[in-house]
This record gives C-alpha cells, sequence and structure tokens, in this order.
C-alpha cells in the first residue's frame, strides 16, 4: 500500500500578504482525505490588522468582514497547529502547495501570539510534507510556463466547484493535483514518505539556486527565492 492512498491531510492559508515573518494568516483550511471521504475543516480569523485591498481583492474578505466574523486568533491558530502537530506524530503526509510559504507564516503567527510552533510541539522539524509545486517543478523541468496552483490545474486538469483563492477550495484542488501528478509519475508512489520528504528538499534546494542564479543573470534586485524547505531549521523554542 502506497501513501498515495492515504490518508492526507491538505493544509492552505489566505492571508493579508507574501512576507512570512510579517504578515498574518486571514483564512486557513484543512482538509483529510482517507478512505471514509474528504473532510474539510476551515478558520476565518480576525487578524487584528488591516487586510490589504490587494490581498483582499484576491481571497475577498475585507478588514471590515474579518473584525465583524472572524475569530480571535490565538485560539484559532492553537487549533490548527495541533491538527497538524496530530498528523505528523501520526506519520500523515501534510500536503500544502507551496508548504514553505505556509508552513514559515504558520509558525512565525504562532510566535507572534506566544503558542508553541510546529517545531516546539514535535520536538523536531514537520514531516512527512508534500508539495506538488516543488513535485512537478522536478518530474517536468523543462515545462514552459508558470507553475502557480491555476496553472497546475490547467495542465493537470483538475477543475473545482468553488472558485481558486478561498483555502477550502484551494487544498482540495492541490491534493487533486496531486493525485493527477502521481497518476502521471507512478514512481513516486512507491517512494517512502522519508525518502520523498527528502527528495523534495534537495529538489527545492537545486530549483532555488538555479533560480537565484537565473536572477544575478538578469541583474535583478531581491533576495530571490530561499534554499529552505519546507521550513527554516527552528532558532529556539518557547519552552
Amino acid at each position: 500500500m502506497s501513501w498515495s492512498d492515504g490518508p492526507l491531510l491538505g493544509f492552505d492559508t489566505e492571508t493579508t500578504g507574501i512576507d512570512v515573518d510579517h504578515d498574518r494568516i486571514v483564512t486557513a483550511a484543512l482538509v483529510r482525505r482517507d478512505g471514509t471521504g474528504t473532510h474539510v475543516r476551515t478558520w476565518l480569523i480576525d487578524p487584528g490588522v488591516e487586510i490589504p485591498e490587494a490581498a483582499a481583492a484576491i481571497h475577498g474578505v475585507t478588514t471590515e468582514h474579518a473584525r465583524a466574523h472572524g475569530g480571535a486568533p490565538k485560539p484559532a491558530l492553537d487549533e490548527i497547529a495541533t491538527v497538524l502537530a496530530d498528523a505528523f506524530r501520526q506519520g500523515v503526509p501534510v500536503v500544502a502547495y507551496n508548504a514553505a510559504f505556509d508552513l514559515c507564516l504558520l509558525d512565525a503567527e504562532l510566535r507572534r501570539h506566544k503558542l508553541p510552533t510546529l517545531p516546539d510541539r514535535l520536538l523536531g522539524a514537520a514531516r512527512p510534507v508534500i508539495d506538488p509545486l516543488v513535485l512537478d517543478r522536478a518530474e517536468d523541468r523543462f515545462r514552459k510556463g508558470k507553475r502557480k496552483l491555476v496553472d497546475l490545474c490547467g495542465f493537470y486538469q483538475v477543475v473545482e466547484s468553488g472558485s481558486l483563492h478561498s483555502a477550502d477550495v484551494d487544498v482540495v484542488a492541490t491534493l487533486d493535483v496531486l493525485e493527477r501528478l502521481v497518476g502521471r509519475f507512478p514512481h513516486l508512489a512507491d517512494l517512502d514518505l522519508d525518502t520523498l520528504h527528502e527528495y523534495q528538499v534537495t529538489a527545492h534546494q537545486a530549483w532555488a539556486e538555479g533560480f537565484n542564479a537565473w536572477r544575478a543573470e538578469k541583474g535583478l534586485d531581491g533576495p530571490g527565492a530561499e534554499g529552505v524547505w519546507p521550513a527554516r531549521e527552528p532558532v529556539g523554542t518557547l519552552w
């Protein structure tokens, strides 16, 4: 039996922006897919800061809506981290598209609210993680075109019932893309989860080095891509 047969736990967030150290989570979804079906749990959070218009235009949650209907960040973040940590302890892989963004942002949020991070809860790194973006880049390196979730949905012929950029819809789409991706590259299903996780660590680092070299050749400014996946090493714990 392969890990691809489940269970799998999908994870996604919608946020105030793209800075993992300073931006906040506005919505989150955890979707468990196993032999009994697909089970969705969502959170709407009042982040305690203004939600920029550009971010609201993407995910549809305004500052006013979050304040009126969202929950407090601390209990919501603790619930999310508890479910994720429980999955990791049970060996259930967490599936996230561009996982480094969501996992780094979640840990930053947990630290902000003086809650234990995922490494704190696990007494080690959060793993195994499966990231369809990393796998698609590694398995089909030279395919032209963008690789946002919507692009992979088009390439792998995944059609969802809702609009992307809603956390729950994005998670279901991510799980469906992963299923199609493994169908196209079946050797991935034969890997054990530790090997698959390490394969992605190496693949992401190789991609980041190549991407940053390309940026340097073009004379582009900015920090470029981080080489660490799926999350930075913890610099210390709260407890």
